[in-house]
């Protein structure tokens, strides 16, 4: 019973060829046969999930009407609130915290008959491009346990690649859907700044962070974001427009002006493999009579630093309140107020979060801040002025997903700067604000392990993105 499309599930029920409940006794059993090695579950919500599937059955037999995602079963990162279950960024600071109400996104869903079957792993407070700093313990890849899942979303990829989940949720700070949706051979989307509310989500950086989906296909991943997209009062941040429908998805009239970004293709750090791969879908959509073009972008390698200046010092401020105060993990060797802020944020946050907050308190702090943090929001807002220009000439813009594809465990784990330049072809859609895709384009001749090709589209294009990347889907599958 494996399902990579949605409307197999909803055919198979509207047949009696399975149930609900049948659908999620098989996803229990696969995580328990697979998570202990796999370690992308942290959580499993086995009687809540069934009694949820009792439930849809019930309303089936009975022909009453159900959601739009009765019979798909997600699983949600560990920094998306959920009311009365435990929420922690995979981290110790938040050891036994228990949410008090359901993010914005999660509650669409289940609002569509959707079943949360539980939380994910993740890098802590999203933080990593591996997946190997949570508190909780490493992911493995599924496609090959001695490889990372990417970061920072790689339980929610894992758990969907190793078939113990139909769909995952994840947040997207820099890349942190597309790059494990491209290691783990899945699409990945980071849609529109603001076009998902950012409500009940455990910030990182705030003017970055995005929640979007990981599938097996792309028009489940339409579906999905267009049931969580919308206006909501609880987030300002959310754009006030119709959302429209984006499924079911359509092959995009041609012909198509498509930009590639040279600087991207002739890059040192690019594998070879990875180059011809895109090369070669580039050429398959010119002779499609698509005008495919190469650009010019000579801000990529100030991207990442960029990125890095903006959302550490997000960062720094944002995770201020996890104090060991009010919430959370207190450390048992404090005496007063003082020791209570140092011992417990010393205890409970890790190396990278310890790291990222000490990079960000620094930019931030009166000596540094016009050198370092308003300089890279200068730098922030000329690639973004780039990429709209861009993006007003050309109907989409193309690249890799990733450099590279997923490296083994431990490769990349000692060396931060190595680590922070696997996000080098993710960032800039988070700098910007533009949606952007990942979809599967290949497996590496060497490793076997797969990589994928990224779309990047102009703001609030997410219908149009969906339709091109469903018709590339296609040419990648071909």
């Amino acid at each position: 019973m494996f399902f990579t499309q949605f409307k197999n599930v909803q055919q198979a029920l509207s047949k009696n060829e399975t149930s609900v409940q049948k659908i999620v006794e098989h996803y229990l059993k696969n995580i328990a046969q697979k998570n202990e090695q796999l370690n992308a579950f942290l959580e499993v919500y086995e009687q809540e999930a069934l009694n949820k599937a009792k439930e849809i059955d019930e309303k089936l037999a009975k022909k009453e009407s159900v959601g739009k995602l009765a019979g798909m079963v997600i699983g949600i990162k560990d920094n998306l609130c959920y009311t009365n279950h435990p929420v922690g960024a995979s981290s110790k600071i938040l050891d036994g915290f228990v949410s008090q109400f359901t993010a914005t996104a999660v509650q669409k869903l289940l609002d569509e008959d959707a079943i949360i079957i539980g939380r994910l792993n993740c890098d802590e407070f999203a933080m990593g491009a591996s997946n190997e700093n949570s508190s909780k313990g490493l992911v493995r890849n599924a496609a090959n346990n001695d490889y990372v899942p990417g970061g920072s979303s790689g339980g929610s990829a894992v758990a969907v690649q190793a078939d113990m989940c139909f769909a995952s949720l994840g947040s997207d700070t820099g890349g942190s859907i597309r790059q494990p949706a491209s290691f783990c051979g899945l699409v990945g989307s980071k849609p529109t700044y603001g076009k998902i509310s950012r409500w009940g989500l455990l910030s990182y950086a705030s003017s970055f962070d995005q929640i979007g989906a990981l599938t097996h296909t792309v028009e489940d991943n339409a579906l999905l974001t267009e049931i969580m997209a919308g206006y909501d009062n609880n987030d300002a941040t959310t754009a006030n427009l119709e959302v429209g429908s984006y499924v079911p998805l359509n092959d995009i009239k041609q012909p198509l002006k498509i930009a590639y970004i040279a600087d991207c293709l002739h890059h040192e750090g690019i594998d070879p493999a990875v180059k011809k791969a895109t090369l070669e879908v580039i050429e398959k959509l010119k002779a499609q009579g698509n005008q495919v073009e190469e650009i010019a972008f000579p801000y990529l390698d100030y991207m990442v630093p960029c990125y890095y200046v903006l959302t550490t010092a997000e960062a720094s401020s944002n995770l201020a309140r996890y104090s060991g105060l009010t919430f959370g993990y207190r450390s048992p060797n404090s005496v007063d107020l003082e020791s209570t802020f140092k011992k417990s944020r010393t205890e409970g946050f890790g190396p990278e979060v310890k790291r990222r907050i000490m990079l960000g308190t620094f930019v931030l702090s009166s000596n540094h801040y016009d050198a370092y943090y308003t300089k890279a929001q200068r730098v922030r807002r000329i690639i973004k002025e780039k990429t709209e220009s861009i993006l007003q000439e050309y109907d989409f813009i193309i690249l890799p997903t990733t450099s590279t594809p997923a490296f083994k465990i431990g490769e990349k784990s000692s060396n931060p700067i190595a680590m922070y330049l696997a996000d080098l072809f993710t960032v800039q859609a988070n700098l910007t604000g533009n949606p952007a895709l990942s979809i599967p384009l290949a497996k590496h001749p060497e490793s076997q392990m797969p990589f994928g090709i990224q779309v990047i589209a102009a703001h609030h294009q997410e219908k149009k993105m969906f339709d091109f990347a469903f018709m590339l889907e296609k040419e990648c599958k071909g």
